[in-house]
């Protein structure tokens, strides 16, 4: 390797981007492309980003077969940054091997923490916890070190562990300082935001306030009984009852929480399930079966008694009743949530991530974008979607590795 690539692939490191390009810039053998692809990416041109990477990769000898991994990996990151999340998994997971094969540690744990961080998105905890367990984080360089805390956090987050992910943050903030790239610092720092900020309300006896992440964890486990709008479930510290197939079940569950200790009348319980002005007979009798069906779900955790006027909630033993809510509830709030990462969203993207069919997101899209809530920008397969209270900025890309010069 030259010593201008030598140099430029060590400004890269240290996050000097416009110093690497200069010294590359009008270069078009396969390092060099790879390298401008890479900083590219971190400038937040994405596009010119991909057309670069995968010229290098075509560039790169059959002989080469590292250099032509460490480019795929370089696009899967683009690709997980752009939420192309139907970008090949297994295209990196066989990168991922050839780089260990080669004994590129370095950029094949980068790689690994690129396939938890898409797991993550889409809500694989278990699969993603098990990817993570097989790296050791101990010998990786600082900026490696500062990826997998930040992926260690993010399924601490997602599992409400408050304290292992507080714990997670403060070693990537050291790793990030350690390894004095601003990027770095400023990724941890938006990670630290999650915690700050309001991730649910509580509505109780009349209450209704905003709680942090650590006071959600604190409710779950308090012994309450909760029914949880989140995830669309009652529960308990040591029970959860799923009702996310049943939202007539849920709504009827909901509806009883928010009044406990007091009842529900039966014309107001129609109207919030059934989504009906007037409880005829006809809505009283599917009530009453409707009612049935979630006494027999929440069985071990309360009981749904009948009252003179309708309906109310008795837990089991000596406990209060609460409603854990969105910090925001309105239609398609589930793909505002996803928007307001601060990421460019495509609609199949969306569509993997909330499990949903691509016709049923982009008509939410369509709708978000009408109020003035989503934009678009890009046409066709390119079109992506974000939310424009956000200013726009580069996405971080943390590419770790060996120098080219390796």
């Amino acid at each position: 390797m030259d010593s201008m690539m030598t140099a430029a692939a060590r400004l890269l490191a240290t996050g000097d981007l416009l110093g690497a390009l200069k010294r590359v810039a009008l270069r078009e053998d396969a390092p060099a492309l790879a390298l401008r692809g890479i900083a590219m990416a971190q400038l937040g041109d994405l596009v010119r980003a991909k057309v670069l990477l995968k010229m290098a990769a075509r560039a790169f000898g059959p002989r080469e077969a590292m250099a032509r991994a460490r480019c795929i990996v370089a696009e899967a990151e683009i690709a997980l940054v752009s939420r192309d999340l139907g970008w090949p998994a297994k295209t990196l997971a066989a990168a991922r091997t050839v780089l260990e094969a080669h004994g590129d540690r370095l950029n094949a744990a980068h790689a690994r923490h690129l396939e938890v961080r898409r797991l993550l998105l889409i809500g694989h905890l278990d699969e993603a916890e098990r990817l993570l367990a097989e790296l050791d984080p101990t010998p990786l360089p600082p900026p490696s070190r500062t990826a997998y805390e930040l992926v260690v956090a993010g399924i601490a987050i997602r599992r409400l562990q408050t304290g292992a992910a507080r714990a997670a943050l403060r070693r990537a903030e050291n790793a990030a300082h350690e390894a004095g790239i601003p990027a770095l610092a400023a990724e941890v720092e938006s990670a630290y935001q999650v915690l700050k900020t309001p991730a649910a309300r509580l509505v109780a006896v009349g209450e209704e306030r905003f709680l942090l992440l650590e006071e959600v964890e604190a409710l779950l486990a308090s012994g309450a009984l909760v029914v949880d709008a989140c995830r669309y479930a009652v529960r308990d510290a040591n029970t959860l009852v799923s009702l996310s197939t049943r939202p007539v079940l849920f709504a009827l569950a909901r509806a009883l929480g928010e009044s406990w200790p007091g009842d529900v009348s039966r014309n107001a319980l129609v109207a919030r399930a059934f989504r009906g002005k007037d409880a005829d007979e006809s809505h009283r009798a599917r009530l009453r079966v409707e009612v049935g069906r979630l006494r027999g779900e929440l069985r071990t955790l309360a009981d749904v008694r009948a009252t003179k006027d309708g309906f109310a909630l008795t837990p089991r033993g000596v406990r209060k009743v609460v409603v854990l809510a969105p910090p925001v509830e309105e239609e398609h709030g589930a793909v505002l949530a996803f928007l307001a990462d601060g990421e460019s969203w495509s609609s199949s993207a969306l569509a993997i991530a909330l499990g949903a069919s691509p016709r049923t997101v982009q008509r939410a899209l369509d709708a978000l974008a009408a109020a003035g809530k989503a934009q678009s920008f890009g046409r066709g397969p390119a079109r992506r979607w974000t939310t424009p209270s956000l200013p726009g900025f580069p996405s971080t890309l943390l590419l770790p590795g060996p120098l080219p010069s390796d």
